[in-house]
């Protein structure tokens, strides 16, 4: 059955496929929400591949219409190429919204704001990797399916086409140093290495893994900075995870107090500190003296908290009350400095008085100084004298 080439019948056929697609995406829509009232991914769904789906939709239904009602035209060619490439520009772009569809699921299932949530950061964390790698890979895919469409450009879409798969993957990331990042973000992904919301210490800050992709990792510092590390960073430079297994930290407060402190009195206190603080987790309570030299008792406090910025406050918590308390109750072990002042010693060293012989000399100062210096200045009595007497 052919259909009349006119503009009017085109025009028709323009409407309706309008109207078929809005008809189908409020149906499927509806049969979505229906198919999981009880659960929250149809919503998701919705949300994330609705407006995609439409395009794709109403793309096709165009082209179909144009195709079969369209008059003959020098530039029918033409626009058959500009449905292609929409109809390409489309459906990865719906490949993409689905990608994020099935992120929001596994993130869903996989929630960081609960105690323990070690398997729930590495799961986050290889999602995110993945979704980003996937989204890559459509896009190259569909530039070079839109590029195979232009016939003086199909050499040019074919070697993106190949460059697409594993092996050329491999060899073209192997062979340029500039794009050896996307390499560690996979690895940092995989190799649980960090993940999403670690507390991590680099270059001397301290701060949390806000996001890792695949050049590069933000951490978000205790100030509100952030600091935006290549991925290569993590897997050539030492670094601190402070969450790595678990987020229990141990941290030591210290003091430098006088000699008269009594560390019996200061352990009750600590005690009685801790039991006022929910900041404690229970694990350790220790205080020792850790050294005693330099005029100065050193006092090391050691407590425990459920991860980094609780065992923070709780040291601040932990110092000022052990400062009141000292001050307050034991006054004696606030450190001091102690001079020693002594009286000016009389000098022992006296010139000689008169009359009195200079005995410093070898050769002069007494009687046999001196004859000792006449035996070198005296005459020298030779043999041929004592023969002629």
């Amino acid at each position: 059955m052919s259909v009349e080439r006119t503009w009017i019948t085109f025009a028709i056929a323009a409407v309706l496929a309008l109207l078929v697609a809005i008809a189908v995406t409020a149906l499927v829509a509806l049969v979505v929400r229906l198919a999981g009232r009880r659960k929250q991914w149809p919503g998701a769904l919705v949300r994330r591949a609705r407006i995609p789906f439409r395009i794709v939709l109403v793309v096709l239904l165009l082209w179909t219409g144009v195709a079969m009602t369209l008059p003959a035209t020098d530039w029918l060619p033409a626009v058959d190429q500009a449905f292609l490439i929409l109809s390409i520009a489309a459906g990865a772009w719906l490949l993409c919204g689905l990608a994020l569809f099935a992120e929001d699921v596994a993130l869903e299932r996989y929630r960081i704001d609960r105690p323990d949530n070690r398997i729930a950061r590495r799961a986050r964390t290889q999602v995110l990797i993945l979704r980003r790698l996937a989204m890559a890979a459509v896009i190259v895919l569909a530039i070079g399916a839109i590029l195979l469409t232009f016939p003086g450009a199909q050499a040019v879409g074919a070697s993106v086409l190949a460059s697409a798969g594993i092996v050329s993957i491999i060899a073209g990331l192997a062979a340029q140093s500039t794009l050896a990042n996307v390499f560690a973000g996979m690895q940092i992904a995989f190799s649980d290495a960090i993940r999403v919301d670690d507390v991590v210490i680099v270059e001397n800050e301290w701060g949390r893994i806000e996001e890792i992709t695949l050049t590069y990792v933000v951490v978000h510092i205790w100030d509100d900075r952030r600091m935006v590390l290549p991925s290569t960073y993590f897997t050539s430079q030492p670094f601190q995870n402070w969450t790595r297994r678990t987020s229990e930290l141990l941290g030591s407060v210290e003091f430098d107090l006088d000699w008269r402190v009594t560390p019996g009195e200061m352990r009750a206190e600590l005690a009685r500190i801790l039991a006022r603080t929910e900041l404690w987790d229970e694990r350790v309570s220790v205080l020792q003296v850790t050294d005693a030299v330099g005029g100065f008792v050193r006092v090391r406090i050691l407590v425990t908290a459920v991860d980094a910025p609780t065992l923070f406050d709780l040291r601040c918590f932990v110092r000022e009350e052990m400062i009141a308390w000292l001050y307050r109750s034991s006054p004696q072990s606030i450190p001091r400095t102690r001079v020693r002042v002594v009286e000016e010693e009389k000098d022992v060293s006296h010139p000689p008085r008169a009359g009195e012989p200079d005995a410093s000399g070898l050769f002069h100062g007494d009687r046999d100084a001196e004859g000792r210096a006449s035996m070198f200045t005296g005459p020298i009595e030779t043999r041929g004298d004592d023969d002629a007497r």
